[in-house]
């Protein structure tokens, strides 16, 4: 289906040559400029890989704590209880519990960003909760199935940002605010792609790294030259 986009987002295209590619910091500087909605949009960062995501052994997903944060304000709920339940409250966890927290995700409860869960607590959160939390089910890959719950919260209100490949073969996932400083932007971006460059599966032929594209919540994408990306191997 074709998109469709007003005047104000045409405008805003019209300010750069959209097929062109730039550097990072050269699109960083463009997304702010036309970032113009009346509120702190977030700026997204959209990855296209070389990798088959219809293939297991070709799968990317990871974390990454991103050095400047992302600016926003993470909800996070922990499944844990004893004293792996006092080091999450600890922690800065909004909410924590062991049934009684799964029983108010059954019951329809849903103002949360991210749900981390002991290792302990994973058979019942598994077993009652794993068709309603969906993307948001704990996971050892993300980091957030851990003994350590408590450096697990830490980590997750300190920035860290789960990045994963969509069924298209394209990571997407943000990577601050518009407000942010360009060279702190800079940085979170070149640590996200770093990550991603690590991740790279053994099975993965070709070129890894084939498209990136920044954008703002409103604004239009930005294409940036993977050869000119510091991360790109």
């Amino acid at each position: 289906m074709a998109q469709h986009h007003g005047k104000r987002f045409k405008a805003l295209v019209a300010t750069f040559d959209s097929d062109k590619l730039f550097s990072t910091s050269e699109a960083i500087e463009i997304v702010k400029k036309n970032a113009t909605a009346k509120f702190n949009e977030t700026v997204e960062a959209h990855i296209r890989l070389g990798v088959d995501p219809k293939k297991s052994d070709q799968n990317v997903r990871g974390t990454v704590l991103l050095p400047h944060g992302t600016g926003r304000t993470v909800r996070v709920i922990a499944f844990a209880k004893g004293d792996n339940a006092k080091a999450a409250q600890e922690a800065g966890a909004d909410i924590v519990g062991d049934q009684d927290l799964i029983d108010k995700v059954k019951g329809g409860f849903t103002e949360f960003d991210v749900a981390v869960a002991t290792p302990d607590m994973m058979a019942s959160v598994g077993k009652e909760l794993g068709r309603i939390l969906a993307q948001k089910m704990p996971n050892p890959k993300a980091g957030t199935v851990t003994p350590n719950i408590g450096a697990a919260i830490r980590d997750i209100k300190a920035g860290k940002v789960e990045y994963r490949l969509d069924k298209t073969g394209i990571v997407h996932t943000i990577v601050g605010k518009v407000s942010f400083e360009e060279q702190h932007l800079l940085e979170n971006i070149t640590t996200l792609l770093d990550a991603i460059v690590r991740a790279k599966p053994s099975a993965a032929k070709g070129t890894y790294v084939r498209s990136v594209t920044l954008a703002s919540t409103m604004g239009p994408g930005v294409k940036v030259d993977p050869n000119r990306v510091k991360a790109t191997a």
